[in-house]
């Protein structure tokens, strides 16, 4: 098949003049009907994977999607650029969904998306065996893995399309699958024929940055006030309640947060959704549940107050920023507790025991992230299976750790451990390190033991930095029996007898950000001026469309009409992300702005 034709789509309908990274293989393998299998970051355009394929193939396109919103934006997009779409899912009515159902025997529909629990009702399934299949596109095909972050358990009876349609290319696509999980997908979505696409995993505008608790409240308004005022942004949090006071914090303080979590009433989790999909600025503080189909490309920053539960969980969260390939940020905070927290989470779970194996594994993989004073980019990169230098662009490339001989401080520390008897809490041993006579300290008499002050060096801080990464380097673990106390382990004996040496990261005062504000802000004067009447426009654009404003237009695709100004439809045609519909609907008015600018 020659590229032309996926090509002339590309431009006609989605205003792009060329693919990227492995788009085209892609296109021209399922296209043909072969099956596949596709891992590439979040923003880096999967959809176009299939949705091109369904265009140039006879029938219709399938779509699995897990999320409404996901779904109603996405044919909201479709429709913009002219292309027949429609969803099959609970918001419907009786008669609508009667509707769309039609459509697809008619074959009058390039793509319907569905969600797995109503593909696998038999009437869905006896709809798709009366109609022409371009392609089944099973898209989060993560969501099958057991061992992984966002499981699902109706996706794993998506098994069932190999054998109800062993003849209509499959394609599952996700932004993250270690090999573990890539292995789970081939197996259990039947797809042992299918051919592997891996995009590489860098997301080179994402800058990231991990600091180290203290008062994360604080610390957060202080970075979103700092680099981010303004902007929309997601505040991830562990539990509710902490989602819910963060939102109240911030708001109080004058960001417009909302808050998001499953335990609250569908309707106001629904308002929150759709404020932060249609608005700009909006912050919103939530757990996990506000997850998948976050399809919003402006989002600046993604921010954790506390540790993710993988590397898979904090890559797939962190990649909801800067869908539109413009800077963003990922900042997180976090401390010994959180560690405690998610360890005791994983030993009280009711998971099986090779299960809860695999967990303690990936956190242990996300703590060294954490901890280390390598690139994060090339540790993050290197958790995938990808080869990467010093990005440039995270705390550790631009402003090093020091690194000092801590094989003392760890003995220290180990030693204090073992001579409490291996049953107490960072905190407590931290005050017998600096000799802080305690009521806890002298009820047990620990002010007698001989390493009782011989850390008195060192401040708090400086110890809780130590600990944490004696966790991180297997030296000592978290015992949930004893509430969280921490004891010797790994080669501990080997460093307290002399045998090997440590290298610590050194700690150093908190500071604030004095990074310069990114290239996305670089706008001169007048194109600034022009880039703020566009997004006005794009408002009132949308509201009358009924859709959120980036289907409209991406900040990108305004951004280099303004830096362009072009005053004409040609000029305006050469602009990524303006198609042929969306230059015969907005042109004009485009072209009008800039004029009157």
């Amino acid at each position: 098949m020659s590229e032309s034709k996926p090509l002339a789509l590309l431009r006609e309908v989605f205003g792009y003049t060329e693919f990227r990274g492995h788009q085209a293989e892609v296109i021209e393998h399922v296209a043909g009907g072969g099956d596949a299998l596709v891992l590439m970051p979040t923003g880096s355009g999967k959809s176009l994977c299939y949705q091109i394929p369904a265009l140039l193939r006879d029938g219709v396109g399938v779509v699995v999607s897990p999320l409404i919103a996901l779904m109603q934006d996405q044919v909201a997009a479709l429709a913009e650029l002219g292309v027949r779409a429609a969803f099959l899912n609970s918001t419907l009515t009786g008669a609508q969904a009667a509707e769309v159902e039609a459509r697809v025997r008619r074959g009058e529909l390039d793509l319907v998306y569905v969600a797995p629990e109503r593909l696998l009702t038999p009437r869905c399934l006896e709809l798709l065996a009366q109609s022409r299949l371009a392609l089944i596109a099973i898209d989060e095909a993560h969501c099958v893995s057991q061992w992984g972050h966002d499981f699902r358990p109706e996706y794993l009876q998506l098994a069932v399309l190999a054998e109800r349609f062993g003849g209509v290319p499959r394609i599952a696509l996700t932004a993250t699958a270690d090999a573990q999980t890539r292995a789970e997908i081939i197996e259990r979505l039947r797809l042992g024929e299918a051919r592997i696409f891996v995009s590489s995993f860098d997301r080179p505008n994402i800058r990231y940055r991990i600091v180290e608790k203290d008062d994360a409240r604080r610390q957060l308004l202080d970075f979103i006030r700092a680099e981010h005022a303004g902007e929309a942004g997601i505040v991830y949090c562990l539990s509710r309640k902490k989602t819910e006071e963060t939102a109240a914090f911030l708001a109080d303080q004058g960001v417009a947060a909302l808050a998001y979590h499953a335990g609250m009433d569908a309707e106001l989790r629904r308002r929150h959704q759709e404020r932060f999909q249609r608005e700009d600025g909006i912050v919103m503080v939530a757990t996990i549940a506000f997850g998948m189909g976050i399809d919003k490309p402006d989002v600046r920053f993604v921010a954790h107050l506390d540790l993710p539960k993988s590397v898979e969980s904090y890559y797939q969260e962190t990649g909801r920023g800067g869908r539109d390939g413009v800077a963003a940020d990922a900042w997180m905070v976090y401390g010994v507790q959180d560690v405690v927290q998610l360890r005791r989470m994983i030993d009280e779970s009711e998971a099986g025991e090779a299960q809860k194996r695999i967990q303690a594994a990936k956190l242990d993989a996300m703590l060294a992230l954490c901890e280390t004073a390598e690139c994060r980019r090339v540790r993050l990169l290197g958790y995938f299976g990808e080869a990467a230098g010093p990005c440039g662009n995270c705390d550790t490339c631009l402003d090093p750790p020091a690194i000092f001989d801590g094989s003392v401080a760890a003995q220290q520390l180990l030693s204090c451990v073992y001579r409490t008897g291996q049953r107490f809490g960072a905190l407590h041993l931290i005050d017998v390190l600096r000799g802080e006579a305690t009521p806890k300290v002298a009820q047990r008499a620990h002010d007698k033991l001989s390493v009782f002050g011989i850390g008195r060096e060192r401040n708090a801080r400086e110890w809780r930095a130590i600990v944490r990464q004696c966790i991180s380097l297997g030296l000592l673990e978290i015992d949930h029996n004893a509430y969280g106390a921490l004891r010797l382990a790994g080669e501990s004996r080997a460093v307290l007898k002399g045998e090997r040496s440590v290298a610590l990261r050194a700690w150093r005062e908190p500071r604030r950000s004095a990074r310069v504000k990114p290239s996305r802000e670089a706008l001169s004067g007048p194109a600034h001026e022009l880039f703020e009447r566009l997004r006005a426009w794009r408002v009132e654009a949308a509201r009358r469309h009924g859709v959120p404003a980036y289907v409209i237009f991406h900040d990108a695709t305004l951004r280099e009409i303004a830096r362009m100004r072009p005053s004409s439809l040609d000029t305006l045609r050469g602009i990524s992300g303006i198609g042929a519909r969306k230059l015969e609907a907005y042109g004009e008015e485009i072209v009008g702005l800039v004029r009157s600018a």
